[in-house]
């Protein structure tokens, strides 16, 4: 560790020693380019790219444009994440994206790169935001341009991962006079595979699982957004966005070991389907000429996953316990959320800007699980897994924003956030509960430009992160019938408190140093409860049977719960240092960045919140405890090379590493990604072929081992080498100016589905 820490500070103090020797002859000269060529700047809260001067903007999609962009980063292709951050939440000019999160990673792979102005980067995210957690914002900012006219895009690519994946999409914009608007659709088909290593046990006892997962996907997803411009002051728009995803025929085929001797074998067949619609109508108003305005939203959301599955377990051994069994699961959720929201911009002749608003969401959620199991050769429902659950949520929220430069070199933002959430959940004939709290969360932002080369900010934010809707599902996932994952209905919402203190150099190179708190923590992943229930021994038929003094005879069986739950707290204090860089005419451009932190988790789970105690039997849970200290780094190294001095051709050479790093539920293994990327640009035509991790490196494996001695492993490898072709035709006016965004009132709920 010591090793790669002192190879970073020798390579960035390099770096800057370098930019430093310039030729102070040259100085008026140099400063000409800047101005022209300056796509890496710290502008207020935000890290701005302006991408529009970057030559690797051109002929590439948006997805991809991100992950060149600096302190993004994406190892899986299917996400984005901010160094240092859990998740990135995309915002279009200031206002975030009305679609669930598989919908919007194809949206943005839809995209032509050519429509992007800017990308900014806001790692802590103001009041204004709904954002929760330690969330960072990515702010994409679209071209504007007042033609009429009209412009689209079509694209197809396939990709090659263990099976065969296509995809296609298409997208169209118009404007003419006051009307405009955009539509966008696609479509495509992949399937996930997964292959499985899971053992855990003690000393005395160790159960292994080995098998595989096909997840075979269709996927359909659009939308359209009509704005029109009333007058000068005012606009109307509507967008509507719908998803539908069908996955047929998922086969999980787990082989099982006890003690080094076969055991079982269990397969799970699941048909799963998920449609997602939302509308949104919006207003806005114009109240002077220095852009102050009234913003206001309507929107409604309505998603549903039905999924039903059918498991059975075989015996692979002649033992009158080890015996076939089957159940039936259906696991359908359904959530209905209304939303408004009024938001006021004003800007005044000094400079400053106030913003202020208020939002109500209010969500209803439905999930009415039903379990049979087979029982004497029929199946008869499952009193303890089959439930009803209703789960109403109304959070209204005030917040309160005020910008301004004080000097010359020291601007400030301050403001607050105020929320008030009121929440109950019902399990139908059984249990309930009702959650009210309030919050204030603060946000504080202050910007100290030292000189034209060296800029430092300093940034306090709280939030809060509630759990995600199917989080509070009360529904099992089996692996086997004693080992599978359980949602948890009572977990609590979790306190942030986030500090950053970041650095910039001559918009080239920086250093952004954080440090988080986190209070009532929910583990980020899946906490491993391991333990064992006593209950009468049954026959085939099952019978209880019996001693000859007619009382029931007892048996023990162990049990491996995977369950979401609240354990304690944690702290993370983390380092990126990073540069943004192009060399030699644009010919080479670099994004290097390298991430080091230290955290710690505190506390322990020593019950299962999830548990319904049943007459006749006794569980005892083996106590999870938590108490972890870890060093980690990261590293991400991306290349774009230009091979033509037409620029139509670019060569992408990216390299992504991650140490070992701990979590609540163990140590994750090492992961790494060496990425390769041809791309031909034609005209309106690109072309591009690209292969993603090489080496298949960058699969997720855990260890985990408590104080006790009992230890939890997983490896779960996905396959994850994925060699593509794409390609993309533009047809059209591409300086066609965007419909209007707009901000959708229910933003804060779509994350959570």
């Amino acid at each position: 560790m010591k090793t790669q820490i002192l190879i970073a500070a020798l390579f960035f103090g390099g770096l800057i020693t370098a930019q430093q020797k310039k030729d102070s002859l040259k100085v008026n000269a140099i400063d000409a380019v800047t101005l022209k060529k300056q796509v890496f700047k710290k502008q207020g809260d935000r890290l701005v790219y302006d991408v529009a001067s970057s030559s690797i903007a051109k002929g590439t999609n948006t997805f991809n444009l991100l992950k060149q962009t600096p302190m993004i980063s994406s190892i899986d292709g299917k996400t984005l994440k901010i160094l240092g951050k859990n998740d990135a939440i995309i915002y279009i000019n200031n206002k975030k994206t009305n679609m669930d999160s598989e919908a919007l990673i194809e949206m943005l792979k839809s995209t032509p790169s050519e429509d992007i102005q800017k990308i900014e980067v806001i790692t802590v995210p103001g009041s204004e935001f709904q954002v929760e957690s330690k969330e960072g914002v990515i702010n994409i900012v679209m071209k504007k341009s007042k033609n009429n006219g009209y412009n689209g895009t079509l694209k197809m690519q396939n990709e090659q991962a263990y099976y065969n994946n296509p995809n296609a999409g298409a997208s169209f914009n118009f404007r003419q006079g006051k009307w405009s608007g955009n539509s966008n659709f696609r479509m495509g088909s992949w399937t996930d595979r997964q292959r499985y290593t899971l053992s855990n046990g003690d000393s005395t006892f160790k159960n292994e699982s080995f098998g595989f997962n096909d997840d075979p996907n269709k996927n359909f997803g659009g939308g359209f957004n009509v704005d029109y411009e009333i007058n000068k002051k005012h606009s109307l728009g509507f967008s509507y966005n719908m998803r539908y995803n069908k996955s047929f025929n998922s086969v999980l085929d787990i082989t099982n070991w006890q003690n080094g001797a076969l055991n079982n074998r269990t397969v799970n067949n699941e048909d799963a389907q998920t449609r997602n619609h939302s509308f949104n109508l919006n207003y806005e108003m114009k109240t002077d000429s220095l852009g102050s305005k009234l913003t206001s939203n309507v929107s409604y959301l309505w998603f549903n996953r039905d999924k039903v599955s059918f498991n059975e377990s075989f015996p692979l051994t002649n033992d009158t316990i080890n015996k076939y069994s089957a159940l039936h699961q259906a696991v359908p959720q359904i959530i209905n959320n209304y939303a408004a929201n009024i938001d006021y911009l004003k800007k005044t002749a000094k400079g400053a800007t106030w913003l202020m608003g208020i939002s109500y969401n209010h969500t209803n959620t439905d999930n009415d699980t039903k379990q049979d199991k087979l029982t004497k050769g029929e199946f008869i429902i499952d009193p303890n897994q089959t439930n009803h659950f209703i789960y109403k949520e109304n959070i209204l929220g005030i917040y309160l924003n005020y910008e301004r430069k004080l000097t010359e070199k020291i601007s400030g933002k301050i403001g607050a956030r105020y929320e008030m959430t009121r929440s109950t959940g019902d399990i139908v004939d059984k249990t309930g509960f009702e959650r009210n709290y309030n919050n204030l969360l603060p946000y504080l932002n202050l910007n100290y430009t030292i000189s034209s080369d060296h800029n430092l900010s300093y940034t306090f934010s709280s939030r809060i992160r509630r759990p995600r809707f199917w989080e509070l599902n009360p529904s099992r996932t089996y692996f086997t019938p004693t080992n599978y994952t359980q949602n948890n209905p009572f977990i609590l919402a979790s306190k942030y408190y986030n500090q950053e203190l970041n650095y910039m150099y001559k918009n080239a190179f920086y250093a952004n140093l954080s440090f988080n708190m986190v209070e009532d923590a929910a583990a980020s992943d899946l906490i491993p409860l391991q333990g064992t229930v006593t209950a009468p021994k049954k026959d085939a038929k099952g019978k209880i049977i019996k001693d000859i003094k007619g009382n029931p005879i007892m048996e023990t069986t162990r049990f491996l719960r995977y369950i979401r739950t609240n354990y304690g707290k944690n702290r993370e204090i983390a380092l990126t240092l990073g540069m943004n860089k192009s060399w030699f005419k644009d010919i080479w451009t670099t994004n290097y960045s390298v991430n080091l932190g230290y955290v710690t988790y505190k506390g322990g789970v020593f019950e299962d919140p999830t548990s319904m105690p049943v007459p006749g039997e006794t569980e005892v849970v083996d106590p999870y405890i938590i108490d972890v200290k870890n060093y980690n780094m990261s590293a991400t190294l991306n290349n774009v090379i230009r091979l033509s001095s037409k620029k139509d051709w670019f060569l992408g050479v990216n390299y992504f590493f991650a140490s070992q790093t701990a979590m609540e539920g163990g140590m994750i293994g090492a992961r790494q990604s060496f990425d390769l990327s041809l791309k031909k640009i034609a005209g309106d035509w690109t072309i591009v072929a690209e292969v993603s991790d090489l080496f298949n490196q960058s699969f997720y494996r855990i260890k985990g081992v408590q104080p006790n001695g009992k230890f939890n492993n997983i490896t779960n490898f996905n396959y994850p080498r994925l060699i593509s072709i794409g390609v993309t035709y533009n047809f059209g006016n591409q300086k066609l100016k965007k419909a209007r965004e707009m901000k959708s009132a229910n933003d804060a709920v779509k994350s959570r589905t």
